[in-house]
């Protein structure tokens, strides 16, 4: 018996009857040998580390636009705070944590420079639509590796694909694992305390903002609220026998209405949407200059429905600064050197 049998037998006996066993998992697109170290789900999570796209989330914007600031978060601060929260849900419950994991760092993977305003821009451009959990599994599944893509599990395509809410419900049992439902609900913990905690310092709103109810009941500290909200999720689909990952009634109905104020006064804050609207215009002007000049992205000779979507992938793939810098060399001119 390998390393690898010998923790997936060791997965079977200390894991939640519910759990995910990684012995169990439906598979890959592509069969491949097992290894005999590691799990399924531990190298989807190492493949998706070491992935090109998971190092552009370093200069991929979170809420503010190629910040100045050291401690504003981006993209990939983001996916690691999604991953610290879901693995200790995942731990607290005795569900799966390497597949927790896998997902949680691999859920943002197609997400567009300059946040939510990328992703709307492309959705309006692009003739078949485009959503970023779609892209994401896009990335893992055909662009990475040169075409290749990763070939992950079922179970971790499916985490990605099915992480994304917007502004729908927040508690789904659409993922098919309870790990995957985790990530879900970790993703929205995440990003409701680090945004506003970015807002904060970006002086888009004060703290004498924040209405008294909220701080009364999630805490006044960014550690404080993340730990209220994970506790609440453990307890309570402990309670629930583990029917699916749950929030009680009265935490789901302030999350909804703490999201509901951070869209308000943060994500619609018409300081945020100018600069979204000038971030949508420099993705706009980039896709119809590699319409009308293919050949600088080697798509020339491809059908219409073929460039469209080249012109997409390889945008929704550009980095803030990369995308500044191709704006800047493509539309605004050079000063002349002094002879």
């Amino acid at each position: 018996m390998n390393i690898r049998q010998q923790y997936q037998e060791l997965e079977s006996k200390v894991l939640h009857p519910k759990a995910c066993l990684s012995s169990q998992t439906k598979g890959r697109l592509r069969p491949e040998q097992e290894d005999d170290i590691r799990t399924p789900f531990q190298r989807d999570r190492d493949r998706i580390i070491h992935s090109k796209a998971f190092r552009r989330l370093k200069h991929k914007t979170q809420v503010f636009f190629s910040p100045q600031g050291d401690h504003y978060r981006t993209r990939l601060t983001h996916v690691l705070e999604v991953s610290q929260i879901s693995r200790t849900i995942a731990r607290a419950l005795g569900l799966n944590e390497d597949l927790t994991e896998a997902i949680a760092l691999g859920h943002d993977l197609g997400h567009t420079p300059f946040g939510h305003a990328g992703e709307a821009i492309l959705r309006q451009l692009h003739p078949g639509g485009f959503e970023h959990y779609e892209q994401s599994l896009r990335v893992v599944d055909v662009l990475e590796k040169n075409g290749e893509g990763l070939n992950l599990t079922f179970e971790v395509r499916d985490g990605i694909l099915k992480h994304s809410k917007g502004k729908g419900k927040i508690l789904s049992d659409e993922p098919t694992t309870l790990e995957g439902q985790i990530v879900r609900i970790g993703d929205i913990i995440a990003y409701l305390n680090h945004d506003i905690d970015d807002a904060l310092r970006a002086g888009i709103i004060k703290k004498r903002d924040i209405p008294e109810k909220f701080l009364k009941f999630f805490g006044e500290r960014h550690s404080t609220r993340i730990d209220r909200m994970v506790r609440d999720v453990i307890f309570t689909t402990i309670r629930e026998d583990y029917t699916r990952i749950s929030m009680s009634s009265e935490m789901e109905e302030m999350v909804y209405e703490f999201r509901d104020f951070l869209f308000e006064k943060v994500y619609y804050n018409e300081r945020v949407i100018q600069e979204s609207e000038k971030a949508k215009k420099i993705l706009e002007n980039l896709y119809n200059y590699y319409l009308e000049n293919p050949h600088i992205i080697d798509a020339q000779g491809l059908s219409e429905q073929e460039l469209h979507r080249k012109i997409c992938d390889f945008i929704a793939g550009m980095t803030d600064r990369y995308a500044l810098y191709t704006f800047e060399k493509i539309f605004i001119p050079k000063s002349w050197a002094v002879p």
